[in-house]
């Protein structure tokens, strides 16, 4: 037998060794694929009826949320421009108003609902959620300290949105900032000064809130009269003024109530002041002031009624203050004082006489 035929004779074992145990392993395969492919197929089938389902709900939902938001813009914008509107929030502000809560629900239905079917989809699968949801805690835990600022603004301009503690055009006081409100959000509130200048306040740092203009306003005018003056014919003019103010347009419909003298505010021995009072529309007051004391001032001048403290007469001198030429007591005026005694002169020793030379 030569070489080749022996080394032929030994390797055949082997392949025929080989050759069986790949069928045996493909059929343990196939007997392993034929008894859990109904397993697979029901999973799959699960995971995609729950991802279905999942996806549709988002989108039925978020399209309801949407439709929700732009009837209630709808039903702002109807009323907008009636004496209905005039009492609620401009259209604006309803509009941004819902528009953000609009948002926020979106985004909490949406993680709810893909949240819940990621879990779903992971206990098919059978995989253990607990090491899950315990490292995602702990995650959470450490965003949370590092990003408190960020939830807590995003929180107060929630809670602010959904309270509706103020919107566009509202003039607010803030404590960090004054002015009117040109954009609202979730984390950042946009105040225009009343110099011009644009403040971001971040609503997180809010501790209070100052609405000058929810409701109505009240305008308040001082006017300052010479204590002489008569005080029921001031007042009589002052209310003239007032009521024809409000008969006049734009001021009729600025003015809510008519213009009361409530009376003296204060007295002092040159003056007195009198307070005038006025409920205005929301943000008016500033506007109806000045107008006020405009035609407050041309009512007075008019029936002649003087204004400010009585000036003091221009050509009168002042009088010459009598001690200005009296002396101020002295010691050396009593000749008998030991003051005096001591400054007086020492009196000279008459001459000695000459005496004759021997």
């Amino acid at each position: 037998m030569s070489w080749s035929a022996a080394l032929a004779a030994d390797t055949t074992p082997h392949r025929v060794t080989s050759l069986d145990e790949a069928t045996q392993t493909a059929n343990n395969a196939a007997g392993w694929v034929e008894e859990n492919w109904s397993t697979w197929l029901g999973n799959g089938l699960r995971i995609i009826l729950i991802i279905v389902i999942a996806v549709v709900l988002r989108s039925l939902i978020r399209r309801g949320i949407t439709k929700l938001i732009a009837r209630m813009n709808r039903t702002a914008q109807a009323v907008d421009g009636t004496a209905l509107g005039g009492l609620l929030v401009n259209a604006e502000r309803r509009r941004q108003r819902s528009e953000a809560i609009g948002s926020v629900l979106r985004s909490v239905a949406s993680f709810v609902i893909m949240g819940t079917a990621a879990l779903t989809v992971l206990s098919v699968l059978q995989i253990n959620l607990a090491p899950l949801l315990a490292s995602a805690g702990v995650a959470g835990v450490a965003i949370g300290f590092g990003a408190r600022n960020l939830v807590t603004d995003f929180l107060s301009g929630v809670f602010m949105i959904l309270e509706d503690q103020y919107g566009v055009g509202d003039e607010i006081d803030a404590g960090v900032a004054t002015g009117t409100v040109i954009e609202v959000g979730l984390r950042v509130t946009k105040l225009r000064g009343p110099n011009g200048a644009i403040w971001y306040v971040r609503n997180g740092e809010v501790k209070r809130i100052g609405n000058l203009s929810q409701g109505w306003s009240t305008a308040e005018v001082d006017v300052t009269l010479r204590y002489d003056e008569d005080l029921d014919r001031a007042r009589t003019v002052i209310a003239a003024a007032g009521e024809d103010m409000a008969k006049d347009a734009p001021w009729d419909e600025s003015l809510w109530e008519p213009v009361e003298v409530m009376g003296l505010d204060s007295v002092t021995l040159d003056s007195v002041v009198v307070r005038v009072q006025a409920k205005t529309m929301p943000g008016k007051a500033p506007a109806v002031e000045r107008e006020l004391r405009w035609r407050i001032k041309q009512a007075l001048d008019a029936e002649g009624i003087r204004l400010g403290d009585p000036a003091a007469p221009a050509d009168e001198e002042p009088a010459p203050d009598p001690s200005a030429t009296v002396a101020a007591p002295s010691a050396l005026a009593n000749p008998t004082s030991p003051q005096s005694l001591a400054t007086t002169p020492i009196p000279q020793q008459p001459p000695a006489p000459p005496t004759l030379g021997k």
